[in-house]
Parts: C-alpha cells; structure tokens; sequence
C-alpha cells in the first residue's frame, strides 16, 4: 500500500468533506484525465456526481487514488495487478488486511499531527 516514505512526497489531505478534480489532481500529483480513466479501471473509485455531471471526490477517494498511483507508479504494477491488489486489500469476509490497516493507521497519525500543530 502506501509506504510512509511516499507519502511524505505529496502533500497533506486537508480536513474537507468534498474535493474537485483539480484539488484531487494537485493533491495526488496526477493529472485529471488519469483520474478520469482511473475510474473506468478501479470500481472502488466512485466520486460523486453532481450538476453538470461534475465530479466531488471524498477523502476516501483521495486516499484510493494515492494508493493506485503508489502501485503504478512506485512499485511498478499493471492496472490489473494493482486491481487485483486493491481487491486483496479489503477481504470477502469485510475484513481488512494488514496493510491496509497500517496505511490507514499512517494517514490518521499525520491528521492527528496536523490537528495538533
């Protein structure tokens, strides 16, 4: 999933409920259009649609959409294999698996550090 030192690269998901494309791209570090076909490929992505068939992303999105670039990008995963692995994460039984729960663990430390500071 994300390793902390990735994470370190991109900046730090603000306390918003709701994201657009553009806020979601800069905060990913991945073009809109990606985002885009992103989700066509993942269908754990679903952003919300709303008026004019724009796109609102949730922080679960964002946290999705750092956990696809890190398979493609930084440990060099197909859309399938990263597919696969994202369908690993969360098992049949609803349970999560380990990683999942670290990288889960990792980003509630860093909004717990910034609501501290």
């Amino acid at each position: 999933m994300l390793e902390p030192s990735n994470n370190n690269e991109l900046p730090p998901i603000p306390g918003k409920r709701y994201f657009t494309i553009g806020e979601v791209s800069d905060l990913c570090q991945v073009k809109p259009h990606v985002l885009r076909y992103w989700e066509q490929e993942f269908p754990q992505l679903k952003p919300v649609k709303r008026r004019g068939n724009r796109r609102y992303y949730q922080r679960q999105d964002v946290v999705m959409i750092r956990q696809i670039r890190s398979l493609l990008y930084e440990q060099g995963y197909t859309i399938g294999g990263a597919r696969l692995q994202l369908t690993e994460t969360v098992r049949p039984e609803g349970k999560m698996s380990r990683e999942a729960i670290r990288a889960l663990r990792q980003e509630l430390e860093e909004i717990k550090a910034l609501l501290l500071s």
